[in-house]
C-alpha cells in the first residue's frame, strides 16, 4: 500500500513530529511505501510530490489543526485524526487503514 500524509499539531513542534515518526515507522513495519509532510510553526517541511499522491492508495491526515494543501488529495480516500491516536497506537491505525482500503 502507498501511504502519504500530513502531520500538524497546535504547537507545530512535538507532537507533529512524533506523529510523523510513528506513522513512518509502523507504515514501514508493515510494509507500507509513506511519505508524511509536516505542517508547523516553520512551515512545511517534507513536501509530498506530485508523483507520491497520484500513487496514493489512502491520505492520512494525522492533525489537531487545519492544514493546507488538502485539495491536493480530491478523489482520493482521506482519513483524519488527531496526532493523539497515532501517536498511541501507530500499529494498530495501520492496520485499521488496511483494512478501510482493501472495502
Amino acid at each position: 500500500m502507498k501511504i502519504v500524509g500530513i502531520a500538524a499539531c497546535t504547537a507545530g513542534i512535538a507532537h507533529t513530529y512524533i506523529a510523523k515518526e510513528k506513522l513512518e515507522n509502523a507504515a514501514k513495519k508493515a510494509g507500507h511505501v509513506i511519505h508524511v509532510e509536516t505542517q508547523g510553526t516553520i512551515g512545511t517541511e517534507n513536501p509530498i510530490p506530485e508523483s507520491a499522491i497520484k500513487e496514493a492508495d489512502v491520505v492520512v491526515i494525522a492533525a489537531d489543526v487545519k492544514v493546507s494543501g488538502k485539495e491536493r488529495f480530491e478523489g482520493l480516500r482521506v482519513i483524519e485524526i488527531p496526532t493523539e491516536v497515532v501517536i498511541k497506537s501507530p500499529n494498530k491505525f495501520i492496520e485499521k487503514i488496511e483494512e478501510i482500503v482493501k472495502q
